[in-house]
């Protein structure tokens, strides 16, 4: 195969894009290049304006696109995401980037041929898609829910299912019986403290994105085939702990490029490392994420990854959620910002309170200096919370790098 057409799929999560990814995987049909169905219009026309699919898949059939440019003919799949920057970009993938992942998990977690997976997680995110290769693997049909509901998610049945932290809480608040599970893998975004305990069954936690396949990095250690580096820092480095070291990734997972960017991958690679945009640490081998490397906060000359201090203020018991972000500050260069949604509204903590709590496993340079409350914390549909979001309604600007 010279080429390979692509074929952007736009239709509700069900068996018709299950086989389709079956085919993909096989060698037998197109690139497949899933997306959200409930885009909204301009949304949807800026990635097909993107990334080019030969032909565009909805439920009233599949017709060619003009102006659309083939894959490389190693290329099954091809997430879109648009990172930080908001612009569309293609991430591809080799059925064998995506058969090495979903191998290595299954081999990691114990799950057995025939064992089913629940999807209720968007195909169109790394997370979802993997959800359908590990049950090609396994030789049995996936259950996928359209929507996520904790009832629907309690009474499915399925022996594994890959969850967000919002979702794992939202079933633990259902009343779900998790122990039906065999396994909860959760990632997407970091787990809060205690979440994982209260969840009273085997969760999984997971490390990766979607260069990587998704997560490539269970509870901390690589999974087969997979090495991992990171910056470290002695016991008694304050300012490593705090701030952490660029997260780089090799192995038989990586993606091999972005869509209509020749040689893009190469920026992102060092001798075959990938460079991640997160900062964290290996302890004791196993790897502990800090945050984005974006999301580290230089005050006062210290730098303070956002990560391990939205940790602390997480598991505080007047807070809910909580994020870190950092503010131009006329003195400091930046001040270090909690944005946090209180357990009772009628009773938020104090910023004493929390730098208090802050202090205690971490350098005081990295307390919060201001507080904002608010009711909720936007998300992204991937779980994570959406920092671009928030930004612009707590301080008026979409990074911290603009101009305020």
């Amino acid at each position: 195969m010279s080429e390979r057409p692509v074929h952007a799929v736009v239709r509700p999560p069900g068996d018709a894009l299950f086989d389709l990814i079956g085919l993909a995987l096989r060698g037998d049909g197109p690139a497949v290049l899933p997306l959200d169905p409930e885009l909204p219009g301009p949304a949807l026309r800026a990635v097909l304006a993107a990334l080019r699919p030969t032909h565009l898949v909805t439920p009233e059939g599949t017709r060619p696109l003009p102006d659309g440019v083939p894959a490389d003919p190693r290329t099954a799949v091809i997430i879109a995401t648009s990172g930080s920057t908001g612009t569309p970009k293609g991430v591809e993938l080799t059925a064998e980037a995506l058969i090495a992942s979903a191998s290595a998990s299954l081999r990691r977690l114990g799950a057995g041929p025939g064992e089913r997976w629940l999807c209720c997680l968007p195909p169109s995110h790394v997370s979802g898609l993997q959800v359908l290769v590990r049950s090609l693997l396994s030789g049995s049909r996936p259950l996928i829910h359209p929507r996520f509901s904790p009832a629907e998610v309690a009474a499915s049945g399925a022996d594994h299912v890959s969850l967000v932290p919002t979702q794992l809480r939202r079933l633990i608040d259902h009343g779900a019986r998790l122990s039906r599970f065999r396994t909860v893998l959760l990632g997407g975004a970091a787990a809060p403290p205690g979440l994982v305990a209260e969840a009273g069954t085997r969760v999984v936690t997971t490390y990766g994105m979607s260069e990587t396949c998704g997560g490539c990095v269970y509870d901390g250690v690589p999974l087969d085939g997979v090495e991992v580096t990171a910056g470290d820092g002695g016991p008694g480095d304050g300012e490593a702990r705090a701030a952490g070291g660029r997260i780089r990734i090799r192995g038989p997972v990586l993606f091999s490029g972005y869509r209509l960017r020749p040689g893009s991958a190469a920026s992102n690679l060092e001798g075959g490392w990938y460079v991640t945009s997160d900062v964290g640490e290996i302890r004791e081998g196993r790897l502990r994420v800090l945050g984005r490397a974006d999301d580290v906060i230089n005050t006062g000359g210290r730098k303070v990854a956002a990560g391990p201090v939205a940790g602390v203020l997480a598991g505080h018991p007047a807070v809910r959620d909580a994020v870190v972000m950092g503010r131009p500050h006329p003195e400091w260069g930046e001040e270090v910002v909690a944005v946090v949604v209180p357990a009772d509204p009628g009773a938020p903590p104090s910023l004493g309170e929390l730098r208090a709590a802050v202090k205690e496993t971490l350098p005081g340079y990295a307390a919060p200096r201001a507080l904002e409350v608010l009711d909720r914390l936007p998300l992204l549909p991937n779980g994570k919370h959406d920092l671009v979001a928030i930004r612009r309604n707590i301080f008026g600007f979409a990074s911290k790098k603009d101009d305020s």
